[in-house]
């Protein structure tokens, strides 16, 4: 008989704080998707910790009596690695590792590590290890020593793990060779892009783990590698999508994510690329996350970072089919009704419905539902855009020759 297959996941403690800026509520929200992230990179959350701060202290983060507390943990449950909610600066790094003798990583550091696993191609391991370098390049006075005392597992992997005597000067270099190469490899895509002619491009954009690729495999009849984990899909994906006898490009882009490290924006400019350069936005949102307006105002932020924000948009509402209505009992006097109570219909009568009909549909990628609705409203929108583009067409305007002749 086969033995099931045991993976060891690393033991983590999660860390936070609670500001003025940032009640305990919005912290637990942070946490939540923190701790996901920390599952994806092949961590198992044992403890939270968190601390009420008018803001951080600039050496440790922390006050000096928490930190004792969680290293006090660490020893007793032999914890191996403390991730951060917030960037920590190099010297409250280094403070932290002075005290603590455990892996000490950030989110943005985590973020990082957890794009190095998923780095496939030859371009996306160039764009992920220039953003490794560029994050550590301020912090190699603390990590060597780090390094040297904890190896491999989460936030080990990359250039750090195999130069640990790399000195600043050679981590330059290598930065600076990165970006050469980049800039090689955008010149190419940037050739790539321009020789599919003119042909409508429509983006996928969200984000991440709302489903954007299981729809890119319903609409596209493709393979596009989907799991049910943060930034499944770092590589673009660009498929030729038929609806009717209207052909248009359809790209699968990487998810976006609250507190993206600019190290990724930075270096992932040619995959944002594809969105900067499509016609149409279809912005997928997970209304089965109870934090779905704040993944929106998350995405539509990113889009304003890299000027992509007035573009036209469709919002496209997936995951309808794991939607739980949280009823209150009408005998509950005590408990107050939320935004987590509304049904699907009450959310489409709140801002929703200022958004337009025809800019918002609500469907599900696994079942299939209003799959054919969305089809109808992205083949409207790509044709209006290529009768603009192409006003003539034959396919799209069968009186196109009537229509010349009314000009004449």
């Amino acid at each position: 008989m086969l033995e099931k297959e045991t993976i060891n996941f690393e033991k983590t403690v999660l860390v936070g704080i609670v500001t003025q800026k940032q009640d305990e509520e919005k912290l637990t929200e942070y946490l939540d998707e923190l701790e996901f992230l920390t599952f994806t990179a092949g961590g198992e959350v044992i403890k939270r910790f968190f601390q009420k701060m008018e803001r951080p202290n600039p050496k440790t983060f922390l006050g000096t009596g928490k930190i004792e507390e969680i290293n006090q943990y660490v020893i007793e449950n032999n914890i191996s690695t403390i991730v951060f909610d917030d960037e920590l600066t190099p010297s409250q790094q280094k403070n932290i590792s002075k005290i603590i003798d455990c892996k000490i990583l950030d989110r943005t550091h985590l973020i990082l590590d957890i794009f190095a696993q998923r780095a496939e191609t030859s371009y996306a391991r160039t764009q992920v290890e220039l953003a490794q370098c560029i994050y550590l390049l301020p912090r190699l006075s603390g990590m060597w020593t780090h390094l040297e005392r904890q190896k491999g597992g989460i936030g080990m992997r990359g250039p750090g793990e195999t130069e640990i005597e790399t000195d600043r000067r050679i981590v330059r270099d290598r930065i600076a060779l990165l970006k050469e190469k980049i800039k090689v490899i955008d010149k190419q895509m940037g050739v790539q892009r321009g020789n599919r002619g003119a042909m409508v491009r429509v983006a996928l954009v969200g984000y991440t783990n709302v489903g954007k690729s299981t729809l890119m495999n319903v609409v596209s009849k493709s393979e596009v590698f989907v799991e049910n984990k943060l930034f499944a899909t770092l590589d673009t994906t660009v498929r030729k999508v038929v609806i009717r006898n209207l052909p248009f490009l359809l790209s699968d882009t990487v998810g976006f994510i609250r507190k993206l490290p600019t190290q990724l924006v930075d270096s992932f400019k040619s995959t944002l690329d594809e969105v900067r350069e499509a016609d149409l936005l279809l912005h997928v949102v997970d209304i089965s996350h109870p934090d779905f307006e704040d993944h929106i105002a998350s995405v539509n932020q990113t889009l304003m970072d890299i000027k992509s924000n007035d573009k036209p948009v469709i919002m496209v509402f997936n995951k309808i089919d794991a939607f739980k209505n949280q009823t209150i009992d009408e005998d509950d006097l005590i408990t107050e009704k939320t935004k987590k109570h509304y049904t699907l219909n009450e959310w489409k009568s709140t801002w929703m419905h200022n958004v337009g009909e025809e800019n918002a549909l609500f469907i599900s990628a696994i079942s299939k539902e209003n799959l054919e609705e969305f089809k109808e409203r992205v083949y409207e929108r790509v044709r209006q855009i290529h009768i603009t583009r192409f006003p003539y067409n034959k396919f799209l305007y069968p009186d196109y020759k009537d229509a010349i002749e009314k000009e004449e």
